[in-house]
């Protein structure tokens, strides 16, 4: 048994699926395969249930998993003290970045703590918010910038990029850009354009939907805010986005807060912790990059 049988087995688990395993850690699906059947073999026991279309854990493979991590973990220390010990930090950092989100910020993140640190390897992933969060807390991810309506979700650390107000989004021949108040009776009334569940957005206006017993009717889903904006400006229905998404297309639609959804959507930076030398770096470059003065980077998200 080796570090890398065992790279290769938290991978597929974590995935679900060879062929997305193989992805990312870089080899071929074959490979992956057969490393993870030399593990089985050496361990006596079948990891996966291969019956079905995903790649589900066995009971022996639940077990195995989080002492798989943990050596994995343990490995990467080592690297780590001895980085430190030589002021020289090494590893590898995952960063998740929710779905049709530019965040330049980020990316100049990213840039500045490459040039200070090459020694880390980066990788980055876009998923909903939802699952972003799960995998800070499973550990597959150590910093991700999600859409949240809480302000630090439960079990994490969090830092707000952005509070903004949840707004209705309208042609401006529309009826409701008539309206200097709208209101989610006034929008339920109406089909509507919004991101899909497991974004910030969507849980932000599912919730204030149920709070009032109102359901709301969901046209038209899309992941990227200039997606739910063009669609609106064709009429197809009222596009629910934050105020900065709606004000980068204010030459096509009008937008007005709604006036009874007072919890603001958040766009945040979370993680679990912060133990990992290099987490602690690209935090400091992150919190220096979105602090920058305003008009240095696009935030748009959800």
């Amino acid at each position: 048994m080796d570090l890398r049988q065992l790279e290769y087995f938290v991978a597929v688990a974590e995935e679900r699926n060879f062929t997305r395993a193989a992805e990312r850690v870089h080899i071929s699906q074959s490979g992956v395969s057969a490393q993870i059947r030399r593990l089985e073999r050496e361990l006596g026991a079948e990891l996966f249930d291969r019956s079905s279309r995903t790649a589900a854990l066995t009971v022996a493979g639940r077990a195995a998993l989080e002492h798989a991590r943990a050596a994995l973990a343990a490995a990467e220390s080592v690297g780590q003290a001895v980085g430190e010990v030589t002021e020289l930090i090494r590893g590898r950092l995952t960063v998740g970045m929710v779905i049709g989100c530019t965040v330049t910020p980020l990316f100049d993140a990213l840039a500045t703590f490459h040039r200070a640190h090459p020694g880390v390897e980066i990788s980055l992933l876009e998923d909903n918010s939802d699952r972003l969060v799960e995998g800070v807390r499973s550990g597959a991810v150590d910093l991700a910038l999600i859409g949240t309506a809480a302000p630090t979700p439960e079990g994490l650390d969090a830092l707000t990029i952005i509070s903004e107000r949840l707004v209705a989004a309208v042609p401006d021949g529309d009826p409701l850009a008539r309206q200097q108040r709208v209101t989610l009776p006034d929008l339920v009334a109406r089909p509507l354009i919004c991101m899909p569940p497991g974004t910030g957005l969507r849980t932000l206006l599912d919730r204030a939907c149920a709070a009032q017993g109102l359901q709301p009717l969901i046209a038209l889903q899309a992941s990227a805010a200039d997606a739910v904006a063009d669609l609106a400006t064709r009429g197809l229905g009222v596009a629910v986005l934050s105020e900065s998404m709606a004000a980068s297309h204010g030459d096509r639609l009008t937008a007005r807060i709604i006036d009874d959804v007072e919890t603001p959507a958040l766009l945040a930076l979370v993680w679990r912790n912060a133990n990992n030398p290099a987490l602690r770096e690209l935090l400091v470059h992150s919190r220096r990059a979105f602090t920058a003065p305003a008009g240095s980077g696009d935030t748009d998200g959800g």
